[in-house]
């Protein structure tokens, strides 16, 4: 069973930083490819960033030069790190593990700038 658990959101004035976590459960981590998804209030859930085993990123136009994400296998923890946070990026920030053919969930984080 691989469960993902985030860590890392808050509150935080437009132009500042926070960094999520998300640590996922499971003896291959390193072959997992993992992602982050968020949902702003009133939306759709939409791709922010992934990461696929050999270390290829994505990032969404919306946050690419500002969002960067990186994969910790020694510590089976994937990361997010967000700069220059805007209010729009206001939303629940959910961790994803693709792994054995299943996408697993974790339960999501919520992330708050402030204008």
């Amino acid at each position: 069973q691989v469960q993902p658990i985030e860590s890392g959101g808050g509150l935080v004035q437009a132009g500042g930083s926070l960094r999520l976590s998300c640590a996922a459960s499971g003896r291959r981590f390193s072959t997992y490819d993992m992602a982050w998804y968020r949902q702003a209030p009133g939306k759709e859930r939409v791709a922010v960033a992934n990461i696929s085993r050999d270390g290829f990123t994505y990032y969404a136009e919306s946050v690419k030069g500002r969002f960067s994400i990186s994969k910790d296998n020694a510590k089976n923890t994937v990361y997010l790190q967000m700069n220059s946070l805007k209010p729009e990026d206001t939303a629940v920030y959910t961790c994803v593990a693709r792994a054995y053919g299943y996408d697993y969930w974790g339960q999501g984080t919520q992330v708050t700038v402030s204008s």
